[in-house]
């Protein structure tokens, strides 16, 4: 692709900030300033477009005058969720505009559901999938039973939130048993509770369709992970990401 090809081409590049962070927005003073440098040495240009519930139509209205937007916001984000922008950004591909990532191809691959979904793959494991409270309740004390903690997490998340190692503290494993529980947040310690009311805890977790999560724990967690970085069908690079 040279620059005669792309120099007509818009691209908006979304991210979450207030509206303060909107109106100072340029291409050169945020994070994404290297991504704003390499489309423009393609000859296309990129605008920013900060978004925020407060303002979204003006961010609709961005788009929809825009070529394609790539998009960085974060599933879950001070007490925020994607739920209006999914909504909104489903509303612009449908009229013309090219949408990265698109919030169903993010329901079918970027979320933990996948986990339970490839489990049969070689990266397979002992995955359990509770679609609502009545399986979670009738099938994870049972599992606690075995003598590796439990991993559960939330199926839309980041940064650790939603994400919970559990071990039992009291057995037998049941409603009445104590645990000990630890999410993957940073800075979080670890703390012992009644299992029931760390499974009423979890429960908003299935709110507007989610499910949960259930693995052992993995002890070389420390060890980190690789992550695989495509670019159509193709791999473009990988990276250790320590733990």
């Amino acid at each position: 692709m040279d620059g005669a090809n792309t120099q007509a081409y818009r691209i908006a590049i979304l991210w979450r900030g207030d509206r303060a962070a909107r109106q100072a927005a340029t291409p050169q003073n945020n994070r994404f300033h290297r991504v704003f440098e390499e489309l423009a040495a393609l000859g296309i240009a990129a605008e920013p477009a900060v978004y925020d519930e407060d303002f979204a139509d003006e961010v609709r209205a961005q788009l929809l005058a825009v070529d394609g937007v790539l998009v960085w916001v974060d599933p879950l984000s001070r007490g925020k969720t994607r739920a209006v922008l999914d909504s909104l950004l489903r509303d612009v591909a449908a009229r013309g505009p090219w949408v990265s990532a698109h919030p169903d191809t993010i329901l079918k691959m970027g979320t933990k559901e996948i986990l339970y979904r490839t489990k049969h793959l070689g990266w397979g494991m002992d995955t359990h999938l509770y679609r609502d409270t009545a399986a979670f309740r009738a099938e994870f004390p049972a599992l606690l039973q075995s003598a590796v903690p439990r991993v559960l997490k939330q199926n839309r998340g980041n940064g650790g939130q939603g994400v919970w190692k559990v071990e039992p503290v009291s057995a037998p494993a049941g409603a009445a048993s104590t645990v000990r529980v630890l999410e993957a947040l940073r800075g979080a310690l670890p703390e012992e509770l009644p299992l029931a009311e760390f499974m009423a805890r979890c429960e908003d977790y299935f709110a507007a369709g989610g499910c949960i999560i259930d693995q052992p724990f993995q002890p070389r967690l420390p060890d980190g992970m690789i992550r695989c970085y495509m670019g159509v069908d193709r791999v473009v690079g990988f990276g250790h990401q320590h733990i």
